[in-house]
């Protein structure tokens, strides 16, 4: 974890003076806004009166909060409005006037419904970027169609490609599609922005799950456009390289990538079998592909015979690239993980101590939290005062249920 006091990072203060108005739910959005808030953007977390979905989304829990709404919304400012009260477009034109960036990621319509369209917006704010996130874009014939995590993996064809040869559709477990979502969005939003200091225009940035999940598939689906080649699901064996995939020890299992020739023939060493060189199956990497199940009966015994940590040491020698197939208990027990400061934790009124992940894009450590993901509506008031709003017209609005309050203790 970061120490205490530690100095900002190169990135940490990237985006200050940015300020972003998040009307993210779930995940693509709210990690995009947290994301920009990491870099040092003011992100101001948008919600309505009943919060966004993703504080419903678990579990699991941490006395009773959503693991997955906070792990997608540190560093932001919480703000409640109701936008379908007729005072909201009055509260949301003042508020939008003086803001360089809004994200949402709702269905294709529902942003001009709720008033918050790029259109609308840009009549307020001519230099704004209006950055939308949906499933399938806001254009073309599935616009209109629902999508998350899982139906994206399976439509972009990624889980066709998972799994055990003969086994049921694979899925990873993880929102895949949503995070890659958050990337490209976060990508273009940064372009978008140096883009209008350079030229003073605004953007209209459309980021759909469906592109995202098909770009980071660039070299499976660049292979089947060449060959016209459906791939077939190889476990954990890379379709286009062999050996380079999970061979089981006698306490678990390692990950071993040996396919170039220096690498190969130093495996074959390593087992004691150096004689696999000459193997007319095994001559080279296409060979070795082609080959793959012949290769498995003759890697798999004789990897058997020995723990992961006899394989480590003795293909460590060999320069072999190898490593064991870890859980999450044993990836955060690692000197590695110690190492690489990744972890960041913040303290929540509700949730206590919570940690995860951090924002570590060019950098050897993650950017430092500066606040814990925001209660419902918690800086409201605050919000609204920075913005230009008297007390007395905070009050108003509170009165008339187009801001929520925060009432936690």
């Amino acid at each position: 974890m970061i120490p205490a006091g530690s100095p900002p990072g190169p990135i940490d203060t990237a985006l200050e003076g940015i300020v972003v108005l998040d009307f993210g739910q779930l995940v693509a959005g709210p990690v995009c806004g947290m994301w920009l808030a990491d870099m040092g953007a003011t992100v101001i977390k948008v919600e309505p009166p009943e919060g966004e979905l993703g504080r419903q989304l678990g579990p699991p829990w941490q006395n009773g909060e959503s693991i997955a709404a906070l792990s997608a919304n540190r560093n932001k400012l919480g703000l409640s409005i109701d936008l379908k009260r007729p005072g909201a477009p009055a509260v949301v034109e003042r508020l939008v006037r003086r803001t360089d960036v809004v994200l949402e990621n709702f269905r294709p319509g529902v942003a001009a419904r709720l008033g918050i369209d790029e259109a609308t917006l840009r009549r307020w704010k001519p230099d704004l970027i209006h950055c939308s996130v949906s499933a399938y874009g806001q254009d073309g014939p599935w616009r209109n169609r629902p999508g998350v995590d899982g139906i994206m993996q399976a439509v972009t064809g990624l889980m066709s490609g998972i799994g055990a040869p003969g086994a049921e559709p694979g899925k990873a477990p993880l929102p895949l599609a949503d995070m890659a979502g958050a990337l490209f969005a976060t990508i273009a939003i940064l372009a978008a922005l140096r883009r209008r200091d350079r030229e003073g225009a605004g953007a209209k940035l459309d980021v759909s799950l469906y592109n995202a999940m098909l770009l980071i598939q660039q070299m499976g689906l660049a292979a089947f456009l060449s060959s016209g080649e459906m791939p077939a699901p190889t476990g954990s064996a890379a379709p286009y390289a062999a050996p380079n995939e999970a061979l089981p020890t006698a306490d678990g299992w390692i990950m071993v990538a040996a396919y170039q020739p220096k690498r190969w023939a130093g495996l074959c060493r390593a087992m004691g079998r150096p004689g696999l060189t000459d193997d007319p199956r095994f001559l080279t990497n296409a060979d070795r592909v082609a080959n793959r199940p012949a290769l498995r009966d003759v890697l798999f015994p004789i990897f058997r015979a020995h723990p992961t940590a006899h394989w480590q040491d003795l293909l460590a020698r060999e320069d072999i690239m190898a490593a064991p197939v870890a859980d999450y208990g044993d990836v955060t027990r690692s000197e590695q993980y110690a190492a690489s400061g990744i972890e960041v934790a913040f303290e929540h009124p509700a949730a206590g101590t919570v940690r995860m992940p951090g924002f570590a894009a060019g950098s050897p450590r993650p950017a430092r939290p500066r606040r814990p993901p925001p209660r419902l509506g918690e800086h409201s008031r605050d919000v609204l005062g920075e913005f230009g709003f008297t007390p007395s017209e905070i009050d108003a609005l509170i009165r008339e249920g187009v801001v929520l309050e925060a009432v936690q203790a």
